[in-house]
């Protein structure tokens, strides 16, 4: 009974995030965030940086990648099932009723004026989202060059018409993560046999 009950809870959580949340996953970032960081408290901040790094970096859609690992860490497969499913299931139903009046809709004035108002609050959902994961994110040195070099890049790319898949800009910040890594952990692997060897001396 109780874990049926935690499912629903899981079901109507990414339910209503997908219902409710316009613009794709960056504009719901904020919203996991808050329901399931600060509200529910079930994750940690740096562990919900760490899922949004992998839903990210995954194939598929970011808010639906986020769902399935919410709900794995809450009841394994079956949690990550309902997960997935409460995020698709409005979005599916919703797509598939505007499918069947697709082109009324177009006509309608108040559906466009509706649309318009909905394209300025997704702008809003992505923004805000950006400043928050800006704000806790780690200030050191590597992290500061690679988003100031990335934005320079994305302001120059779009003025200049440059066409350029925000996949590379992912792999190759990670690559560059992963160099600083290693780079990091051979300079402590010689440190540490420096100072066995002086030990043993």
């Amino acid at each position: 009974m109780k874990k049926i009950k935690e499912l629903f809870i899981l079901f109507i959580s990414m339910f209503k995030i997908g219902l409710f949340t316009f613009g794709g996953g960056y504009a719901m970032i904020s919203v996991f965030e808050n329901e399931f960081v600060s509200k529910k408290k079930w994750l940690e901040h740096d562990e919900f940086m760490n899922i949004l790094v992998i839903a990210e970096s995954t194939p598929g859609p970011v808010a639906i990648n986020m769902a399935t690992y919410i709900g794995y860490k809450q009841n394994k497969i079956i949690g990550s099932i309902f997960s997935t499913l409460g995020m698709v299931l409005p979005s599916f139903t919703i797509i598939f009723i505007i499918s069947l009046f697709f082109n009324n809709l177009l006509e309608n004035k108040y559906v466009a004026a509706a649309f318009k108002g909905i394209q300025a609050c997704v702008i809003f959902l992505i923004l805000q989202a950006g400043i928050k994961l800006f704000k806790k994110m780690e200030k050191n040195a590597f992290n500061i060059i690679v988003m100031s070099v990335t934005f320079v890049i994305v302001i120059l790319f779009s003025l200049f018409n440059v066409t350029f898949s925000s996949i590379f800009y992912i792999l190759i910040s990670g690559c560059l993560g992963l160099l600083v890594y290693l780079i990091g952990y051979i300079k402590n692997k010689d440190k540490k046999e420096i100072k066995e060897k002086k030990e043993e001396e």
